[in-house]
């Protein structure tokens, strides 16, 4: 065997490239000057969340902030989200229930859900967050610390994935590395084209006055990946975005199951990777294939190895991408030997975007909800 041979299983090690400069963690939102006294207010739409509100409630309302309101919209919840509201609202009166409104035609419920609490709202700035975060009491004073020191219109943050069972620990991975690769802070902080943005809808903070200068939430009613559009509405009317990371200060569990990540992410692949390319019409009919050729990356020196081609430069890649993921669940804070695992998260992960495509593109279900997607 030569070196020449096993020389091609090299390419294998330029993610790292990308990996080493988002581990730098810069910018990082929780090195921004505490603000104190700036009226804001927290929205937190949920259908649902019977396991997770009272959580993200508490969180907040434990806050060292000392000037924001908490509004938790009740989107039509079926189960006991509303009860559980309700009840710690009767012990804070900084946190208001509303009970939600029938979704009206041409809207998706978490759009809708997030107008009607900024309706509601009183803050100069608004921040809307997931059901699924848990926020740690010094978030909001460096939040708007961060908004008043740099002057963006909406800031939005990464942050720390919570991951727990199996599956989580070897498809989440595989997902935000993409995502990070793809959307390095560098890249969104001086974009100048909606192709350049990302956002995540688990943490958007925005000036009251520029949200409703772009329309709002009304503005992307028929989105259902509607955080990147929110982002990309205020990038065309000329104001400013901002992502930086939120990991010490913010966590998420996106899912609790193999079922509803499968549902969650199916819902948003395909239409997010169409989002991403808004103005290009062959690039927003190619992201979902690039979406999916980054996932086939991983597998190809795996199907090598099992074929008998070019087993040495497979070897080597194999080797490499042992490496990259083991290193990525670490940084994640799985156990590192998760990374064993990820021809399997790799598989899985693209099984997910291309059921996302199949289905994703002609009909969204969620949270009990089934939506058409205009073509």
């Amino acid at each position: 065997m030569s070196v020449l041979t096993i020389l091609p299983g090299l390419l294998w090690g330029f993610p790292l490239v990308g990996i080493a400069k988002l581990a730098r963690r810069d910018p990082d939102v929780a090195k921004a000057p505490p603000a104190r006294g700036i009226p804001i207010s927290v929205i937190i739409p949920a259908r649902n969340e019977s396991g997770t509100i009272a959580t993200v409630i508490r969180s907040i309302l434990a806050s060292t902030y000392d000037a924001f309101e908490l509004i938790v919209v009740d989107d039509r919840s079926t189960d006991d989200t509303a009860a559980q509201i309700a009840a710690i609202a009767a012990t804070d009166p900084r946190l208001r229930l509303i009970r939600g409104d029938e979704l009206p035609a041409g809207w998706f419920g978490k759009p809708w859900a997030c107008a009607q609490g900024a309706a509601a709202a009183t803050g100069r700035y608004l921040l809307f967050t997931d059901a699924d975060t848990t926020h740690e009491p010094a978030l909001l004073e460096h939040a708007v610390g961060a908004m008043e020191s740099d002057g963006a219109a909406l800031l939005t943050l990464t942050t720390q994935q919570t991951c727990v069972t199996f599956w989580e620990r070897i498809v989440m991975p595989q997902i935000w590395v993409v995502l990070g690769l793809r959307y390095p802070p560098q890249r969104v902080n001086t974009a100048t084209r909606p192709d350049q943005l990302v956002a995540n809808g688990q943490f958007i903070m925005v000036q009251r006055e520029a949200y409703d200068a772009v329309g709002g939430h009304a503005a992307v009613s028929g989105e259902v990946v509607e955080d990147l559009a929110l982002a990309q509405a205020f990038l065309r009317s000329g104001r400013r975005v901002r992502l930086m990371f939120g990991e010490t200060l913010i966590s998420t569990r996106m899912y609790r199951s193999l079922g509803e990540m499968v549902e969650g992410w199916s819902k948003n692949l395909y239409l997010g990777a169409r989002q991403s390319a808004p103005a290009n019409p062959v690039a927003r009919a190619l992201a979902p294939l690039a979406l999916m050729l980054g996932f086939v990356w991983w597998l190809v020196p795996v199907a090598l190895l099992v074929a008998g081609i070019a087993t040495g430069a497979a070897k080597l890649a194999i080797g490499i991408s042992l490496f990259f993921w083991m290193l990525i669940s670490f940084g994640m804070r799985i156990p590192a030997w998760y990374g064993v695992f990820y021809p399997l998260g790799a598989l899985m992960a693209l099984a997910i975007v291309i059921r996302s495509t199949l289905r994703g593109g002609r009909r969204v279900e969620w949270r009990g909800r089934t939506y058409r997607v205009p073509a």
